[in-house]
């Protein structure tokens, strides 16, 4: 069998983009549209690496592909630029910031070597006409998902020593946090006021999981999928027993949690 190229792919989408004999709907599409496609793929990339399937992470990793190539070739189409031009880009990047593997520059720590990243990357913005933004915090993208954003500002203002020690002042802030929370619903729940201080928790989240050192992403993936695994196990305990789970009582279904939560204990 034929094994297809990076060239075939590139073929593939110029046709698929034909107005005249190309698909409809890829013809219609446009950046914007297409971007939530991007985000959502490179998601399915995370999901089939927590789950040790290569196989799915092979398909998923060409579908994260062709999100590459479909904006190239929309670029292109406008005559701004092409997937060449996208691989040249990134190539020279990364020569610029790995002078110690392409050059002969030599750091003494991984300390180091973060923070000469961030010094090119300084360098960078400058270079492409940035406004001037000394701020220990320039850099930090507005379009990076909140909770990663999050994270990026806590690890930067951390560089310049604005970091708790430990995790025990952080968790004293998520109580605090928490509380603020409460008293906000007993005084009536403003909408806005409760958005400001539930993103303040939500905030304070993320930094405990820089300071345990977990993904927090990966952290609320493995959540959700172990709240799907017991939420399937209550519906099948409910329909063994005859009934639909959604008849029941909230008590009823709260015993059913627990023995879906046993059940998966005892496996």
């Amino acid at each position: 069998m034929t094994r297809h190229t990076l060239d075939d792919l590139l073929a593939i989408m110029a046709r698929l983009r034909d107005p005249e004999r190309g698909c409809p709907w890829d013809v219609q599409q446009d950046f914007a549209s297409i971007a939530p496609y991007t985000i959502e793929e490179a998601y399915e990339v995370a999901d089939a690496i927590d789950r040790g399937d290569f196989d799915d992470l092979r398909d998923e990793l060409g579908d994260l592909l062709l999100q590459v190539v479909f904006h190239a070739r929309m670029a292109q189409e406008a005559g701004r630029f092409e997937f060449s031009d996208v691989v040249h880009a990134i190539s020279e990047k990364m020569r610029r910031r790995h002078p110690h593997v392409f050059g002969d520059v030599r750091y003494a720590d991984a300390a180091a070597q973060n923070q000469a990243w961030e010094d090119i990357k300084t360098v960078e913005r400058a270079g492409r006409g940035d406004p001037v933004d000394h701020s220990v915090l320039a850099g930090v993208s507005g379009g990076l998902p909140e909770w990663k954003r999050a994270m990026k500002l806590q690890q930067r203002a951390a560089s310049a020593g604005f970091s708790w020690p430990d995790p025990q002042p952080v968790l004293a802030k998520l109580a605090e946090e928490i509380e603020e929370v409460r008293a906000e619903f007993a005084n009536g729940a403003d909408p806005a006021r409760l958005e400001d201080e539930i993103g303040d928790v939500l905030f304070v989240t993320v930094n405990l999981a820089r300071h345990a050192g977990v993904d927090f992403s990966r952290a609320l993936r493995h959540a959700n999928a172990k709240f799907e695994r017991r939420f399937r196990e209550m519906e099948r305990l409910a329909a063994a027993e005859g009934g639909a789970f959604g008849e029941r009582s909230l008590g009823e279904q709260e015993q059913l949690w627990q023995r879906a939560k046993a059940t998966e204990r005892g496996k």
